[in-house]
């Protein structure tokens, strides 16, 4: 499957990105793109205690994090 293929969500990437690092404990990115309830979960345990922060980061970062419809959120 080539990235032609893959629709990319209205979300946008630096808005997603900005939002992961500075308030990603608080799970203000996962909100951003739509996944209410694990944006809950992530504000309930402060991320994961930063693990889960650190690997939607990445996933960001990488172009492979997706919003609630499935889009990835991608430059």
């Amino acid at each position: 499957m080539n990235d032609f293929s893959i629709e990319k969500s209205n979300k946008g990437f630096v808005p997603t990105l900005l939002l992961c690092f500075f308030l990603g404990g608080l799970g203000a990115h996962r909100f951003y793109a739509g996944k209410i309830v694990t944006g809950i979960l992530m504000l309930i345990t402060l991320g994961g205690l930063g693990i889960w922060t650190i690997v939607d980061f990445v996933m960001i970062a990488t172009g492979n994090f997706k919003d609630v419809f499935g889009r990835r959120i991608k430059s």
